[in-house]
């Protein structure tokens, strides 16, 4: 090929980059800063040297060398045949190395004549040329048929220049961009085919796309060449430094170079905190313990970090920090002593009581522990108790500043160390603050017997004991008749050492037992003394004075006893006690706190009617071991306290998941009454679409509540996050749970008075279960959904109009509230009523207006609805039929096809009149349409 040639004056019609020589390639050269994301693999204005490419045939493509204003070579391939005909020029450049990229792109920048410009041409003259490629991992080819090339398309210009515009200095650059997808080979050859045209190649850049190095959620994404066509790279970043991976982060590198869909990041390690994409050290002062906590933090109370990186603060001298508490507690010190003990003496047994600690050391998981010893006369020599004596609850770990301590040995001195601690008590090398309590047990009475002489009295003398616990206030004496000390006992009291006891029965033998009191209580009972009355005269048979008074006497007894026997059969029939035999196929009516029961059914008993309400929560709900719940988060708050997730241990069993409501400290007892009657009556329902109750805790704090645990929580909330997620036919299955339900409900003569889906939970399995069963509603989170009355808030927006006009609650009124459940599952959470207040809900229903079909409604759903709302009470159907109507419409989809379509002509049917208020019902919804929400009008 022969050198290229220096242009310095332009010829008439053989060259045409001229026209760009001082106009064109100089602002070309200028302006080679690209784009970050084009990684540039020819580009043929950078090029020192010749470009040396391939030109056949000679006479054909020519290169050019141009001097820029700077005067700086500049390389340019021109063709210009056009006064020959057939013309067939092949330009081609060298191997093309492609660095991996699966796509790239050409973009050429070029002159082209006007062929009617050029006077004299025939007509073959072209304004078009061809731009083909060859793959090839031989960097060296030296020929390659025209036939191998694949096309990439004829290039046409966008604009011409003719010879005016060259006097004019009237610059015409056209640039176009291909691109070649699904390269595989290590590179290509680009070639350019002139078919008759005059055309200049002012420049040739050949690149690829990549989405450049960036940082995002504290990780690194490499350079990535995009893909294929339009396919997406996922590529997966590294974490930066001193941070780790919290969930695995990666983006996709879409076709055009940019990223998309953040997925994942990192976080910083503990002891560093993020800053602008990289993470730096905590400073002194501060720590960060997890790397899940977002920011360093101020050390806690008696503790710091006196270097940076700190992952936890340091506790002060004679401060401390257990292993179990989180790094973000103040550090801790072990509790002062244990104060004002008390004693109390009881025979063999001792009630021992203190107060709390004054220093608790700043925390509230104070404990107690005893230790025993029991000690001669003289008190010198003390000896650990052993294992005879017992302690009730127990010995160690003691949460309450209480215990009952049996089984000690009479007439002995004991010696008991209350020792206080908590969880860093272990920690500290101080011994522990400890109080002691000494106790003296009590001695017996001995007991003589003084005299004996009537039938009917015996006559007792005693001793006290020799060295008794304090000063005797008095003693007791306790006698019943031989082997029936279970039966009937009778107890006297006296303050002297000698009682006569009257009264007795002749000829019958007593049994006696005498114990003293003094300040300390009460001690130990002296041995047991066997007494017999003497034997009362027979009467004589034929004496008729006392045959009358024997007769009056077993006539008068015969009486008592036929009477006793009558009450007793009354009183165990009111009761329900009596357990006679009876025919199995007789019906048997049972009384049960006021109502009547048939057997074989179960009617729910309100907890009011109970005298004592905690006797409810006893019949009703099991009592749970706060040791066996673990409480794990806090998942929502209610009236009453928190409410939280955790696990439940039952014996023999693998651990459940519950939900836990807490009593907040501080709580009235009619606020633990409120709070318990939930559960009483919870504990009543058995049924698959009831929230059911596992127990209560009630013995310790705090009182708890614990249910089963629905996973996918309230479901207005849970249709509102998954709209137009389910089928037809699942939303019917959820008003069919629902309203099984509340039929078990109904035939249980319970009335919910506030249904409504977000008091319809929703576990893992979309098994709908209807909750909320407190006796003090929780209606003022929402202002709006409440209408206040004489009687309390009533729900308006689901409720029936008797109970709002009248606060007539039944099983009727839970029937129109369940029609608005259907109309909330069918719009996915969408609000009834919209934006209307109450005061026009309750005038436009008492007017006749119902709420239109929701969006894909379907007819034989939407009447089921207007049934509901019937204004009549006895028109509307019984959840049992509703139960029925929503199980044929599951057997037989086809049902459920035909939508409804609510307009205005149809609001018109149903009664409502579009004057006054009921054009403004109908504009709010028509505004709330344009504005984007689901409503159907």
């Amino acid at each position: 090929m022969a050198p290229p040639r220096v242009l310095w004056i332009y010829p008439s019609l053989y060259l045409l980059s001229s026209l760009l020589l001082f106009h064109a390639l100089s602002p070309c050269r200028a302006l080679r800063n690209y784009p970050e994301n084009e990684v540039t693999l020819l580009d043929s204005m950078s090029a020192l040297a010749d470009l040396g490419w391939e030109a056949y045939p000679n006479e054909g493509w020519e290169e050019i060398s141009v001097m820029d204003e700077r005067n700086t070579p500049m390389r340019t391939y021109q063709v210009c045949n056009v006064m020959e005909a057939n013309q067939n020029n092949w330009l081609r450049t060298r191997h093309i190395s492609r660095e991996g990229a699966q796509r790239v792109y050409i973009e050429i920048k070029f002159t082209l004549r006007d062929c009617n410009s050029l006077p004299g041409v025939p007509g073959t003259c072209k304004e078009t040329f061809n731009m083909y490629y060859y793959e090839s991992n031989n960097a060296n080819l030296w020929f390659i048929k025209e036939s191998q090339y694949v096309k990439i398309d004829t290039i046409a210009a966008d604009e011409s220049f003719t010879q005016v515009d060259v006097g004019d200095r009237v610059m015409k650059l056209n640039t176009e961009v291909r691109d070649i997808s699904n390269l595989s080979k290590k590179g290509f050859y680009l070639a350019f085919q002139d078919l008759g045209a005059c055309i200049a190649l002012v420049s040739v850049r050949v690149f690829y796309k990549k989405c450049p190095l960036t940082v995002l959620n504290l990780a690194q994404f490499p350079d990535t060449i995009t893909g294929g066509d339009t396919a997406l790279v996922e590529v997966h970043g590294m974490c930066v430094n001193s941070s780790e991976e919290f969930e695995a982060p990666k983006m996709y590198c879409s076709a055009d170079g940019g990223w998309l869909v953040p997925i994942g990041r990192c976080v910083c390690k503990p002891g560093f905190e993020e800053n602008k994409d990289v993470c730096q050290p905590c400073r002194p002062g501060t720590y960060k313990a997890s790397a899940t906590d977002a920011y360093c933090t101020k050390c806690p109370p008696h503790s710091s970090s006196s270097q940076e990186q700190a992952v936890e603060c340091a506790c002060e001298k004679g401060f401390y920090r257990a292993e179990t508490d989180p790094r973000s507690m103040s550090c801790t010190r072990p509790p002062s002593a244990p104060e004002n003990p008390i004693s109390t003496v009881n025979e063999t047994c001792v009630t021992l009581e203190w107060s709390p600690p004054r220093d608790t050391g700043g925390r509230g998981d104070i404990t107690y522990s005893l230790h025993c010893r029991k000690c001669s006369g003289d008190g010198r020599k003390c000896m650990p108790c052993g294992g005879s004596v017992h302690f009730v609850p127990r010995q160690f770990g003691l949460s309450s500043a209480t215990v009952l301590v049996t089984d000690l040995q009479p007439d002995s001195n004991y010696s008991f160390t209350v020792e206080s601690q908590n969880g860093v008590s272990d920690l500290s090398p101080t011994p522990r603050g400890t109080v002691v309590i000494n106790v003296t047990t009590s001695q017996t009475v001995s007991v003589v017997l003084k005299e004996r002489r009537s039938k009917d009295s015996v006559t007792l003398a005693w001793q006290g004991p020799e060295r008794p616990n304090g000063a005797i206030v008095e003693y007791e004496v306790i006698y019943y008749e031989k082997n029936q000390r279970e039966q009937n006992y009778t107890v006297l009291k006296t303050r002297s050492n000698m009682m006569t006891v009257d009264g007795l029965k002749p000829g019958t033998t007593y049994v006696f037992r005498v114990r003293a009191r003094t300040d300390g209580g009460y001690g130990s009972y002296g041995g047991e003394i066997e007494l017999e009355t003497s034997h009362e005269d027979v009467f004589a048979i034929g004496d008729p004075n006392q045959s009358t008074i024997l007769a009056v006497s077993i006539a008068g007894g015969i009486v008592l006893l036929i009477f006793l026997v009558t009450c007793f059969v009354v009183s165990g029939r009111h009761c329900g006690y009596i357990k006679a035999k009876q025919d199995p196929d007789e019906e048997k009516m049972q009384f049960q706190h006021g109502r009547v029961k048939l057997p074989g059914s179960r009617t729910y008993i309100h907890p009011h009617t109970y005298e004592d309400p905690n006797q409810a929560v006893r019949d009703f709900a099991k009592e749970i071991d706060a040791s066996n719940i673990r409480i794990e988060r806090v998942i929502g708050a209610g009236e009453f306290g928190e409410v939280c997730s955790g696990r439940l241990r039952v014996q023999g069993k693998r651990e459940i998941y519950v939900a836990i409501k807490s009593l907040k400290a501080g709580y009235s007892d009619k606020q633990r009454r409120d709070f318990l009657s939930e559960a009483s009556i919870m504990g009543q329902f058995d049924h698959p679409n009831i929230i059911r109750l596992e127990g209560v805790v009630t013995r310790c704090k705090p009182v708890m509540i614990i249910t089963e645990f629905m996973e996918n929580g309230s479901l207005d909330t849970f249709l509102k996050k998954h709209d137009g997620q389910f089928t037809v036919i699942q939303l019917v299955g959820m008003l069919r749970g629902i309203a099984s339900g509340m039929k078990y409900l109904s035939d249980m003569s319970y009335v919910h008075r506030d249904l409504a889906a977000r008091n319809i939970l929703v576990n893992s399995n979309l098994v709908c279960k209807v909750s909320d069963f407190g006796l003090s509603r929780v209606l003022e989170d929402d202002p709006e959904a409440a209408y206040t009355t004489r009687g309390g808030k009533i729900p308006i927006r689901w409720t029936a109009p008797e109970a709002i006009a009248y606060r007539k609650f039944t099983s009727a009124s839970d029937v129109w509230s369940y029609g608005i459940v259907m109309w909330e599952v069918i719009s996915y959470g969408e609000r009834p009523y919209w934006e209307m207040s109450n005061q026009d809900v309750i005038k436009a229903i008492d007017e006749g207006y119902r709420l239109p079909a929701p969006m894909d409604c379907p007819v034989v759903l939407h009447q089921l609805m207007l049934d509901c709302w019937e204004k009549g009470r006895s028109d509307r159907p019984k959840f049992g039929q509703i139960v029925t109507i929503l199980d044929k419409l599951i057997r037989n989809p086809a049902s459920l096809r035909e939508l409804a379509n609510s307009s205005a002509c149809e609001l018109a049917k149903m009664g409502v009149n579009l004057a006054g208020h009921q054009k403004k019902i109908l504009s709010s919804v028509q505004s709330l349409q344009t504005q984007g929400t689901h409503v159907q009008v």
